[in-house]
């Protein structure tokens, strides 16, 4: 169900409403489900899913596709457990959306309205607009009041600077103000956590502002951050590229509603490392599997932004098997190709690296892995060394992992011609 998820913050959302407390009026019949949320709103949303297609409305201000309360909704239903049941009779507002659709298919096709569609978005432009003053003001009082101030904030503090940039439509950034008010808490450099980041975070204000000059790779950077998805079909209509495309890593982050992936492709000609994301219930199944090591030959569909980039798979590509890594770089190498990419996007977060030939060694400050020129890089604090050390034996081996935050995490680890998970 979550596979319809525009972005992995409606998947996560979607799971937290996915609860009787919120809701009334819930049913369903052999083609609708339906039932009213109880939001930020005075009266309860009205939501309506057609599972035919599946179609979603709802009445809630959000201009995702489809938000979170339809995404709970089809949850809800799809549990079975009693809590959404079969009716005789159709809510009001689901018959009526119902009989709008069906009057809608009887009649002819029309073009769509590009009117209608600048409206729309200069409409969201706005509302993004005063959020993000809102939120500059917000960047300018904590500055003042100092850095070492945030530690005696209660979590509201964070939490309602989040709620505010929701409800203005920047979700993006949204969840990483909300993740920094335990990050000032639990991390040791968590002054020069926050610091970089309220300097991303302006940044995001400052380009916003000069959006209209901005190329596509940069206005795609900016939407990511910011939460504007873009639709599958919009996606899929763009740029695209077809090779054999090498599974390097694959790294899962779970909790207790929500199981996303993170898939790192490398294509064999074009030399591009991106990432496909998938998403699915906690517990569940990911939509789009795939097979560390393996071989994708197929088309790729590039999200609008700087590399590493984000992909669709468009069509089903055929699987074969690959041996070890395709391609690895020195430490010095790995880290340069970092710079590059960090300047071209100051909003990136995760940074793919694949290390060849680095040797694990343990240090007082924190195991390290050392390449065969003997540069160093430091591993994070939460990987657990022994795994590493058992299948490298002590000896140098091909790693591939995410770097972030200074530290790199591994993912997996090539072996006698296979790629092993670490």
């Amino acid at each position: 169900m979550l596979g319809l998820a525009p972005d992995a913050g409606s998947a996560r959302a979607a799971r937290g409403l996915a609860r009787p407390g919120t809701w009334s009026a819930l049913g369903s019949n052999e083609s609708l489900v339906w039932g009213r949320c109880q939001g930020s709103a005075r009266e309860p949303y009205q939501v309506t899913v057609d599972l035919n297609e599946p179609a979603f409305r709802c009445t809630c201000p959000s201009r995702k596709f489809p938000c979170k309360h339809g995404l709970a909704l089809l949850l809800m239903w799809a549990a079975g457990d009693g809590t959404v049941a079969d009716l005789d009779t159709t809510a009001d507002f689901a018959a009526a959306w119902a009989h709008e659709r069906e009057a809608r298919a009887t009649r002819d096709t029309r073009p769509p309205d590009p009117e209608a569609r600048a409206r729309r978005v200069a409409e969201r432009e706005s509302l993004m607009s005063a959020g993000l003053d809102e939120f500059e003001r917000w960047l300018f009082d904590l500055v003042r009041q100092g850095l070492a101030a945030v530690r005696s904030q209660p979590a509201e503090f964070w939490e309602t600077a989040a709620a505010r940039l929701v409800d203005a439509q920047v979700p993006g950034l949204a969840e990483r103000v909300r993740a920094m008010g335990s990050a000032v808490h639990a991390r040791t450099d968590w002054a020069a956590h926050l610091l970089e980041s309220l300097g991303r975070w302006y940044l995001a204000v400052r380009a916003w502002r000069r959006r209209a000059a901005l190329d596509p790779a940069t206005t795609g950077d900016l939407r990511a951050v910011l939460g504007w998805p873009r639709r599958s079909e919009e996606v899929l209509a763009g740029e695209r590229v077809r090779d054999r495309w090498w599974v390097l890593g694959l790294r899962q982050d779970e909790d207790e509603r929500l199981l996303s992936q993170r898939t790192w492709l490398y294509g064999e000609e074009s030399g591009e490392t991106v990432v496909l994301l998938d998403f699915a219930a906690a517990g569940g199944a990911l939509r789009v599997p795939h097979v560390l090591g393996s071989v994708l030959d197929g088309e790729l569909a590039h999200y609008p932004g700087s590399p590493p980039r984000r992909v669709l798979l468009a069509g089903e590509p055929t699987t074969g098997a690959g041996a070890g890594l395709p391609v690895t770089d020195t430490v010095l190498r790995a880290l340069d190709l970092a710079a590059t990419w960090q300047a071209g996007n100051p909003w990136l977060e995760r940074i793919p690296m694949a290390l060849g030939a680095v040797t694990v060694v343990p240090r007082e400050g924190g195991p390290v892995l050392v390449d065969r020129d003997g540069t160093a890089l430091r591993l994070a604090a939460d990987v657990d060394v022994w795994p590493l050390l058992g299948l490298s034996g002590g000896h140098p081996v091909d790693l591939f992992g995410e770097w972030v935050d200074g530290r790199f995490h591994p993912c997996s680890l090539a072996t006698d011609g296979a790629l092993v998970s670490v």
